[in-house]
């Protein structure tokens, strides 16, 4: 089975119809040796919220920066509905951003930021009460508009910060990590509350994070970053449970890789032997160019590990330590080889006791859940 590409994964009404932004062969770089961003393609359909997902020093912020018009490429050209704005000033791309610092106005009130890209642009007063007032609306501040954004929470300085981006109507609105400084219980509202307003308005979001679940939970579309390039772009249940390589693998949720050899080739699946000399058939794969005697990794998440029937199939492992989790218990264990496993286990669901550390436990890999990386 083939990894995806960039244009297969956009959303259908959108696949057919001509991006409203592109990236073609796109460089950049800051030392004239390494390119922070290395020939990069990407395309950006009408009204999709997209998260740039990767490590730091990825190239996920860059690449944001120069779709913002704040950098500009040293090769390749980013196009706008088929015209080329790669040069094209900042100011003149109609386009909103929120950064993570938010770069309120201290000394103005809350209404006050939100009307200062309406003063620019000098619109008519009557016009700009209207748009200030509908941005705050939307951002449920209403009540706040006579604050000064010293007298607002963390998230309510960052709904500021969204209405301000939003209230002269950009076509797209770029975030770079917005909720970063925010705690764990008022970024998960916020995440929520962004998906909500990209529904309600219908724009194009673009949305940079290191936050693997911020990006699953409100992306029609995520394009993982690494080294400067796209390693993976697709919807996130299908990064999720397809990931295009170890990397992925690993940066997207919890993974297991079992490393072993090829010993049969199909057209979309392999069979395997692994370290512990299981060998596990039919298994799919993403490369067809897979060969016999070649390693490779079975890749499967925690919560597809499961206890294996009497009879069936199963590797050996110890377990080495158990973690409660209220809903689930993450087993800690090792296989002969000294290769570490994780599942997730709902105690609710046994039939039988719960293993403890230092019991052998046989597993069962469904292959199914499972998949063969390079």
């Amino acid at each position: 089975m083939n990894a995806p590409s960039p244009q297969s994964s956009l959303p259908a009404a959108a696949a057919c119809a001509q991006p409203l932004v592109r990236f073609e062969n796109v460089h950049k770089t800051y030392d004239e040796r390494n390119w922070v961003v290395n020939d990069l393609n990407l395309e950006i359909a009408q009204g999709e919220f997209l998260s740039l997902l990767g490590p730091s020093g990825s190239g996920k912020t860059t690449t944001l920066m120069m779709l913002a018009g704040f950098d500009s490429p040293d090769r390749g050209q980013i196009f706008m509905d088929g015209h080329d704005i790669s040069r094209l000033p900042a100011y003149k791309r109609d386009m909103g951003v929120v950064f993570q610092s938010y770069a309120l106005f201290p000394h103005m009130s809350v209404e006050q930021n939100v009307a200062f890209p309406l003063n620019l642009r000098k619109v008519s007063a009557a016009e700009r009460k209207q748009r200030v007032g509908e941005a705050l609306e939307l951002a449920q501040l209403s009540g706040f508009a006579s604050r000064r954004p010293a007298q607002l929470s963390g998230g309510q300085q960052q709904r500021v910060a969204l209405a301000r981006a939003l209230v002269y109507r950009p076509r797209m609105l770029l975030m770079d990590e917005p909720l970063g400084a925010l705690d764990k219980a008022l970024r998960e509202r916020m995440q929520l509350e962004l998906k909500s307003i990209h529904r309600q308005l219908g724009i194009t979001f673009v949305y940079v994070t290191h936050d693997q679940d911020e990006a699953m939970t409100m992306s029609d579309r995520v394009a993982v970053f690494h080294n400067g390039k796209i390693e993976q772009i697709d919807r996130p249940e299908a990064i999720y449970n397809r990931p295009s390589s170890r990397f992925v693998a690993n940066f997207l949720g919890e993974t297991n890789l079992l490393d072993g050899v090829i010993t049969g080739v199909g057209s979309t699946s392999a069979s395997i032997l692994l370290k512990d000399d299981n060998s596990i058939r039919d298994v799919p794969c993403h490369l067809a160019t897979l060969a016999v005697g070649d390693p490779a990794s079975l890749a499967i998440r925690p919560e597809n590990v499961r206890l294996a029937n009497p009879g069936e199939p199963a590797l050996q492992a110890r377990l080495v330590d158990s973690i409660f989790h209220g809903a689930h218990c993450n087993l800690r264990l090792t296989l002969p080889s000294g290769t570490p496993l994780t599942m997730k286990l709902n105690p609710g669901s046994l039939n039988r006791p719960l293993p403890v550390p230092g019991d052998t436990v046989a597993l069962a890999l469904p292959r199914e859940h499972s998949l063969l990386l390079p």
